[in-house]
């Protein structure tokens, strides 16, 4: 296994893409080392992607897509410049409450950065603050996306783990809104210390309706999604066609701001981003079964248990493990290989599953914006013209508040399993 690993760790270093990372170590494990069959290479990615639940992954990426191009996210940051517009630090404040609307309809993080990205550093510079601040503001904010539901994450997750996907959903509002508040907060003392502007003007009562009526599109889809999947009318697979068939519907029929061939071209660009991401789960799960092989969910269970039984000693350790994990590897992937591993371990212990389902989820998805693979960081680079280095020093303060809250999280269940509880998904 030791071989494996370098394998491994050389592959990442040299930059290959993690679907070859796995890819390639399991390649050489089977090839080299192992004395199994090839065939079973073929046959485990296969499994790994013969899923019912994963169906929801393209059509929550293509959600997300229609959306982007049928401009309502212009009319979400209306929205929310009208609820925090007076707040110091408006603009950035601004930025902060999209993404968590956003969140509610793209459920990626990359989106947010990209479409909030391309209209809110901009405007943010031009408002007078630093291109690093605007950019790290919009890096930070954009973790909310995975967290809030609707969230391709979190149905990788629950494909891993067996995990309900409608209680995921549950569980990750309050965890949302806990990073969302907490960069608020952060965003709040930046603007008294260094006068940042806010607007002081009241809008204008026809101007505010007129916003109401433009957002109202956007805003009521994850609406739509969350009555729907609560209720259990439809399930989340069916919730995320029904998602594209919104987004569809508003941009051609009522907004009007996307053509058919915006529409195809919406189909093509999800259809690739799915690909990437399908590609990624087969190769983990083939990754996945080098691991059962050698036996290593077993032995970092005997590591860890032998280190201590404390449940609250053994969350601190996974935090630091999982944020480290997060800086150097794609959540979808790291939640694949790691998850069927450490879930048992808190199960032994006495941690409720689907808490420990979100402080995983969180941990990892604040790697979106930590160097050096935070995907996040490289979707912003081009839109504010600034280096990583410089994105990444300036996201550090912003990283930290959400460290912050990820320990409330850890360390009080309740603030996580309040909904879910609340909705009967648990007792």
């Amino acid at each position: 296994m030791g071989v494996i690993a370098i394998v491994f760790v050389l592959a990442m270093a040299i930059g290959i893409p993690i679907a070859l990372v796995l890819g390639v170590s399991s390649l050489y494990y089977f090839v080299v080392l192992g004395n199994i069959p090839l065939s079973m290479i073929g046959q485990k990615m296969f499994s790994g992607i013969d899923n019912y639940v994963l169906l929801a992954i393209p059509f929550f990426i293509l959600a997300g897509e229609l959306m982007n191009r049928s401009k309502i996210t212009d009319a979400l940051i209306s929205f929310s410049n009208i609820l925090v517009g007076r707040i110091p630090g408006a603009l950035a404040q601004v930025n902060i409450v999209a993404s968590v609307f956003f969140a509610g309809i793209t459920g990626s993080g990359v989106a947010d950065t990209a479409a909030l990205g391309s209209l809110l550093i901009p405007a943010m510079e031009k408002e007078g603050y630093s291109a690093e601040y605007a950019t790290a503001v919009t890096c930070a904010s954009s973790v909310i996306g995975p967290i809030i539901p609707p969230s391709v994450v979190m149905v990788i997750y629950s494909m891993a783990t067996g995990e309900s996907v409608g209680a995921l959903f549950a569980a990750g509002y309050i965890p949302g809104l806990a990073i969302a508040l907490s960069l608020m907060v952060l965003t709040y003392i930046y603007a008294r210390k260094y006068n940042h502007p806010r607007r002081t003007e009241r809008i204008p009562f026809k101007t505010v309706v007129f916003t109401l009526k433009e957002s109202f599109v956007g805003l009521m889809c994850p609406v739509v999604l969350v009555v729907g999947i609560f209720s259990g009318i439809f399930t989340p697979t069916e919730a995320a066609v029904i998602s594209c068939l919104y987004a569809i519907f508003a941009g051609v029929f009522i907004l009007k701001t996307m053509s058919w061939k915006e529409v195809f071209e919406s189909f093509k660009s999800a259809a690739v981003t799915s690909s990437i991401t399908l590609l990624v789960i087969a190769m983990a799960n083939l990754f996945g079964q080098v691991l059962t092989i050698e036996r290593i969910p077993t032995l970092v269970a005997n590591f860890m248990l032998g280190i201590t039984t404390n449940k609250y000693l053994f969350l601190l350790m996974v935090n630091v493990f999982l944020l480290f994990m997060g800086m150097i590897m794609d959540p979808g992937a790291s939640v694949l290989i790691l998850a069927p591993i450490l879930l048992p371990i808190a199960v032994q212990l006495g941690i409720q599953p689907l808490h420990f389902a979100l402080v995983m989820l969180v941990n990892l998805n604040i790697g979106l914006s930590t160097p050096p693979v935070g995907t996040c960081l490289y979707a912003a680079a081009p839109i504010s013209g600034l280096s990583i280095e410089k994105i990444s020093k300036a996201i550090m303060p912003f990283i930290g508040v959400e460290l912050i809250a990820l320990m409330l999280l850890t360390f009080i269940p309740d603030l996580t399993l309040f909904l879910p509880r609340l909705l009967g998904y648990i007792y």
